[in-house]
């Protein structure tokens, strides 16, 4: 991918991912990658009862994101083309692991290794984090059906996972920037400040690693 910027937006549901990166591509006049989330038949399902749904609902997202980071490659990043994606694909096995039993999980990690092997990799990522509290009025607020029976131990469990992978992540990949922002101090959606902050943040970081003259948009 060279130095193509390819910027992903990570953290637990309900923090607001989608907000961010539709905020970015906006400011940056690039792309955005938007994860499948509605469309997956199985998840309703799977929020009612997590044993019985976990596997098709994980296999869809996985199926789905490695089509959609296929295409982004294709039409994009292979072509000079920054993008900003709500979700990096690692966050499959951040969720596979909370819901599959461990045979199941052994066989998912084998086709995950598989399709994401030449998967495009990010040159930046920001991580949202915020309190269960924070989440659950979020996600009380956007209102969506399929969400309703989200359990709140789940999503705590859920956050402690994803502070868990981060921490991994950086360790293993001190080559990629990772940005950490909280949202129960920040509030990028009602609050202009708040996204000209991240918006700068982000900046100074492409400005540092040579990534920002490959954008479309000089204000950075």
């Amino acid at each position: 991918m060279g130095d193509i910027p390819f910027i992903t937006v990570e953290g637990p549901i309900g923090v607001g991912k989608t907000s961010l990166a539709k905020a970015i591509s906006e400011h940056f006049e690039i792309p955005l990658l938007r994860e499948i989330v509605d469309e997956n038949p199985f998840l309703g399902k799977f929020y009612e009862n997590i044993e019985e749904w976990s596997f098709q609902t994980e296999m869809f997202f996985l199926c789905n994101r490695f089509k959609q980071l296929g295409d982004i490659n294709t039409h994009y990043l292979s072509k000079n083309q920054s993008v900003v994606a709500d979700y990096h694909i690692f966050k499959n096995l951040i969720f596979a692991q909370r819901s599959l039993n461990q045979d199941e999980y052994l066989k998912y990690y084998k086709i995950y290794q598989i399709l994401t092997e030449d998967m495009p990799k990010p040159n930046v990522i920001i991580y949202l984090n915020a309190s269960l509290d924070t989440l659950l009025s979020r996600i009380k607020l956007r209102g969506r059906e399929i969400e309703k029976n989200i359990s709140p131990l789940y999503l705590e469990q859920l956050s402690l996972d994803y502070e868990h992978t981060m921490a991994i992540f950086e360790k293993e990949h001190p080559e990629i920037p990772v940005l950490r922002f909280n949202g129960d101090e920040l509030d990028f959606v009602k609050n202009e400040q708040d996204l000209d902050y991240i918006i700068e943040k982000l900046s100074y970081t492409l400005k540092t690693n040579s990534w920002t003259n490959t954008l479309t948009n000089g204000g950075c």
